[in-house]
């Protein structure tokens, strides 16, 4: 029996809409993309890297325990403890100079034991701090963090004094002004912050 005309014609239809109707996948409905952000990703990985210089030291570990180098492996281990200490404070070791300044530290605190040592009568252990100080003058002189001497550092204070004395800063305010004069000839530099305040406060008769 022959379909009836009209019957095929809604056939048609239907096929027709079935066919040109796109489908959306579930996935993308209703579903608005997610944005990406990579500043804050890149900063903090920036901050949490560690100064280019420890990676140096770390390697040194893995030499002085294959040389059986105990000198130098005790200096090493106490190098990176104190930075592992440090990274747990608010002021964590992230610059080859702050470094440089941790690696002081620690040779001050094997000068402090060789003396008391010495005072002791024990030889033995004030040539074991001894070795400890000469490896620590290694990485210190092998850091590229550039040093300043005290001859250099009393020009440079001594200069930040008659310049802000000149600007007519106000006795009071004359060590904060050095100070901050300075700021730009101290960056990056192996200088302790602490004596060079010391040192204009002295040069400055104050």
């Amino acid at each position: 029996m022959a379909a009836n005309p009209s019957t095929r014609v809604l056939s048609a239809l239907r096929w027709s809409q079935h066919t040109c109707t796109p489908r959306v996948p579930a996935s993308s409905m209703l579903v608005p993309r997610a944005s990406r952000s990579y500043s804050t990703s890149t900063t903090a990985a920036t901050e949490d890297a560690p100064p280019p210089y420890l990676q140096k030291i770390k390697a040194d570990l893995k030499t002085a325990m294959r040389a059986k180098d105990t000198p130098r492996l005790s200096v090493v281990r106490a190098i990176l403890s104190a930075n592992l200490n440090a990274s747990k404070t608010s002021s964590p070791v992230r610059t080859d100079v702050q470094l440089v300044a941790l690696i002081r530290r620690l040779q001050k605190s094997a000068q402090d034991a060789a003396a008391d040592a010495q005072a002791a009568g024990r030889a033995d252990l004030v040539d074991k701090e001894t070795e400890q100080i000469r490896i620590l003058d290694e990485y210190l002189a092998g850091s590229g963090v550039v040093t300043l001497g005290e001859a250099e550092l009393k020009t440079l204070v001594q200069d930040a004094i008659e310049a802000s004395k000149t600007a007519g800063t106000a006795t009071k305010s004359l060590v904060g002004d050095v100070m901050k004069r300075l700021a730009g000839a101290l960056e990056g530099k192996d200088v302790d912050r602490k004596a060079v305040a010391d040192m204009v406060k002295g040069l400055a008769g104050q």
